[in-house]
């Protein structure tokens, strides 16, 4: 066992991420990345570095003493389509793309991990190093488990870190049960006949009737759920084939809708046909619905929540610990490792930065040794030597 030198360690995985964000990589197109990080667990000695897992997946294994338990940790390593407009020296070299949701600090605090465990081990059993491509379409996760991962390299529970703009650096908030929702996709066409901005009545133009139905859709929520579920509907795009003179003859409606039951999303889709329906009727139109559910909802499991938290309070000190009294709206592909096995994910504070997904967004440095010493903490916990 070798003790690393603690500021050393500061200063290479800060360059690890200024690094990461500088060459974002989108979803299934992590090249780079991967390589970066399979070169970076290799050089810290893990027992194996299996490349290509679910495209570009990575997956590293630890192994210290005769434990035949094993544990996953998990960062998410693809980029957003967003032009950075950020002016750090680091900014992004990739034209369009940028780390707008900080999984180049996700990566660089797991590899700190992975350095750290793999230097003073400190547990007994397996663990598996996993950075996944393709969370922020939904798709990433899925690959990976379709590509054997549960069957290849096995483990029984999984944890996951997200940063969160606007707690504070070193704060950890997550939840027992639901904490994160499902998200579903959803497209209605309407059809109809344009014409001249002129005469309307010649044709059967479709903006009206779109209107009306972004509309109707808000009653969803507010008047055919019920109260206690949790949920939103939100229209996010109109798109038409008219112009400025011109009436048009076709709408694109396009959307999002959040939840956290499978009955409440099931009963978002039949409000939503039947709706789409109703309104194409009142104004003779034609209609196509398409609805696709992209993410499942996030649910911990309250046990392993528990000594999450536990971990949290002895790595980062009780002060800076607390359980979030609803969940979130937002979701995330760390859900489909949790339908097969049981684990836990939590928020780590990214300071007072610019909100995820914004084109000034940028990882705050300081939150990446919180988010090592959990993920190393998590381990020696769950896997103790005896």
């Amino acid at each position: 066992m070798t003790t690393l030198d603690h500021d050393a360690l500061v200063a290479e995985i800060t360059a690890w991420r200024r690094d990461l964000h500088a060459h974002p990589e989108f979803g299934f197109e992590e090249t780079r990345t991967s390589a970066f990080v399979a070169a970076k667990l290799r050089e810290f000695g893990l027992d194996e570095v299996v490349e290509g897992v679910g495209g570009t997946g990575i997956v590293g294994t630890l192994k210290r003493g005769n434990g035949n338990r094993a544990i996953a940790l998990r960062a998410d390593m693809d980029a957003l389509r967003i032009p950075e407009q950020g002016e750090a020296s680091y900014r992004s070299r990739n034209p369009g793309v940028m780390h707008a949701c900080g999984h180049d600090g996700h990566t660089a605090m797991l590899l700190g991990a992975a350095k750290l465990l793999a230097a003073d081990a400190g547990f007994d059993g397996t663990v598996r190093f996993i950075f996944q491509p393709a969370e922020e379409w939904g798709r990433g996760a899925l690959a990976m488990l379709d590509d054997g991962l549960m069957e290849r390299f096995p483990f029984e529970e999984i944890y996951g870190l997200h940063n969160a703009p606007g707690l504070a650096i070193g704060r950890f908030q997550t939840r027992p049960g639901a904490i994160m929702s499902a998200e579903d996709n959803f497209e209605i066409v309407l059809t109809g006949i344009g014409g001249h901005a002129a005469r309307p009545h010649s044709g059967n133009e479709t903006l009206v009737a779109a209107c009306a139905l972004v509309t109707s859709l808000q009653t969803i929520v507010s008047r055919r759920l019920s109260p206690s579920d949790i949920a939103v509907v939100s229209v996010t795009e109109l798109i038409t084939d008219g112009t400025r003179n011109a009436l048009p003859g076709q709408a694109r409606i396009l959307g999002d809708a959040r939840s956290f039951a499978p009955e409440v999303s099931a009963e978002i889709e039949r409000q939503m046909r039947t709706i789409a329906e109703g309104i194409a009727r009142a104004y003779n139109l034609q209609h196509a619905v398409t609805y696709t559910r992209e993410f499942v909802p996030l649910v911990n499991d309250a046990a392993l929540t528990d000594e999450a938290l536990a971990v949290a309070r002895e790595t980062l000190g009780p002060d800076k610990v607390s359980v979030v009294s609803a969940p979130f709206t937002g979701s995330e592909d760390f859900a489909r490792f949790l339908d097969h096995v049981p684990g836990c994910f939590a928020f780590l504070g990214n300071g007072d930065s610019a909100p995820l997904h914004n084109p000034r967004y940028d990882f705050d440095d300081a939150g990446l040794i919180p988010g090592m010493h959990f993920h190393a903490g998590i381990v020696r916990r769950r896997l103790p030597t005896a």
